[in-house]
């Protein structure tokens, strides 16, 4: 649930920025209890999906095949589906080392047409190996694909291994954004490391010119029995047929969400707390003195960004509202962005957790990612509470989200690509917003601490896991507080 909130208004319906935030009385948050064993989640991964499924994108170069496919396997693996692109254009440029010109892509190249169906061949070899043999459950096969033909050799062999497939076709005719996709990735394609930009995007034409004579779109009539999804100039329309499974009604609600528009993300947690200062984990407390400075100047750094009709959310926890207060715009609370909930070691400080559960504490250092506190919640299930977070985010434009720590990693590991090894060990500070702005194939990150001094939370892996382990070495990476 969404509630909306705004700065103070007085009797005279002015709205008032206070000196600092203010005390908010809040009634103590409902726990949703997750069902756990012995204390902790399996070590066992879910599968998400009742058989290994290939994507297989579908479109002419230059519209944007390439940026879904690495967004798509992004989502899928953030999600827990362990999911690999393979890309036929990389596969290519391994074989060929040097590129010479648009010729190579001819119809009437054989010599190329060999090389190329080689390549495919040799991708489909190993996304045969990564879904019966390594253990992945999705396969992204990023290529133009633009024959009936093809694609029918493509159905023939998911058949003769067990997989499902499902299309993905981008079409776009608007000629700016075709233009814009040539110029930002194109150009740096390893194809025209040499070529100066003229030359690069002359060549380029010419080869989507090669695949515009051959191609054949996926068609209602004739396709009607294939699983697909048609977007339309970058999302402004869509065509779905045949949605079969779970994975795929996620994958399409995926693509229906993202969009190229240009935005900036902007994440930070709340400022210190009271329970921050004391090292205690969780909990509801308000900001401490420094905290209450972080608001204000959070309030100011936002000022001077002048960002374009920027939405601000926040959890429903005091520490964060307080927060949002500070920079004096209407913000939206979401109960999906609490804290995780830390079940019997809530308001704990990890050398309490220690001394009472030190069997709980070395098994969450051995998997914290899926490590669920008893009565409580793992990172696991926080990605999963996260997920609609994300589908909006994806949506939205500007948008600042004051969190906390876990969240913040959460929501980071996406936008960064970062493993479920890798997410619970991000650094996020207090006191320091991260300006987040997508790119081509990645996201552009700046780190923009506001001077206001805090403790630190930040707890690194520890070497020693072992549940035999000393107090000493189970608190070797604790950090210090008051």
């Amino acid at each position: 649930m969404l509630m909306l909130h705004h700065p103070t208004m007085l009797d005279n319906e002015e709205f008032v920025l206070e000196a600092y935030p203010r005390e908010l009385t809040q009634n103590p948050l409902k726990k949703i209890w997750m069902p756990c064993r012995n204390g902790h989640i399996a070590q066992r991964r879910v599968c998400m999906t009742n058989c290994p499924t290939l994507i297989v994108t579908v479109g002419l170069p230059a519209r944007g095949k390439t940026y879904i496919a690495k967004k798509l396997t992004r989502y899928l693996n953030w999600i827990g589906v362990p999911t690999k692109e393979f890309n036929v254009g990389q596969y290519r440029r391994e074989c060929l080392k040097i590129y010479k010109s648009f010729e190579f892509f001819r119809p009437d190249n054989n010599e190329g047409l060999k090389i190329r169906r080689q390549c495919a061949t040799s991708a489909l070899n190993d996304v045969r190996e990564y879904l019966r043999v390594e253990g992945g459950q999705v396969a992204v096969f990023d290529a133009t694909n633009t024959t009936r033909e093809r694609r029918e050799d493509i159905m023939k062999f998911a058949e003769q291994n067990s997989f499902r497939v499902f299309f993905v076709e981008s079409v776009c005719e608007d000629p700016d954004v075709i233009a814009q996709n040539i110029v930002q990735v194109k150009l740096g394609n390893p194809d025209y490391i040499h070529c100066n930009s003229e030359e690069a995007i002359e060549d380029f034409m010419k080869r989507i010119k090669c695949y515009e004579s051959s191609y054949q779109p996926l068609e209602e009539t004739l396709d009607r029995d294939l699983s697909y999804i048609k977007i339309m100039d970058v999302g402004r329309r869509y065509l779905v047929n045949r949605v079969v499974d779970h994975i795929q009604s996620r994958i399409v609600y995926y693509l229906m969400n993202i969009h190229i528009t240009p935005r900036s993300i902007y994440l930070c947690r709340h400022g210190e707390s009271d329970l921050n200062i004391k090292g205690r984990i969780g909990g509801d407390s308000a900001l401490s003195a420094r905290g209450k400075e972080f608001a204000k100047r959070l309030g100011k750094f936002i000022e001077e960004q002048d960002i374009k009709e920027l939405k601000v959310w926040t959890s429903q926890m005091k520490r964060t509202i307080q927060t949002a207060e500070g920079i004096g715009v209407p913000y939206e609370q979401w109960k999906a962005l609490n804290e995780i909930d830390a079940g019997v070691c809530e308001e704990m400080m990890y050398e309490e957790i220690q001394e009472n559960y030190p069997l709980e504490f070395a098994m969450r250092d051995q998997d914290k990612y899926r490590y669920r506190y008893p009565k409580g919640e793992s990172y696991e299930d926080l990605v999963q509470r996260l997920e609609p977070v994300i589908m909006e985010l994806e949506r939205q434009e500007n948008v600042l989200v004051v969190c906390h720590q876990a969240v913040m990693r959460c929501l980071l590991a996406y936008f960064l690509d970062k493993t479920a090894d890798e997410l619970p060990y991000l650094n996020c500070p207090l006191h320091t917003v991260l300006k987040l702005t997508p790119v081509a194939y990645g996201c552009k990150v700046e780190s923009v601490y506001l001077s206001v001094d805090a403790v630190n939370t930040h707890r690194d892996r520890p070497e020693n896991v072992n549940v035999q382990r000393s107090t000493e070495d189970a608190l070797q990476t604790v950090p210090d507080h008051y």
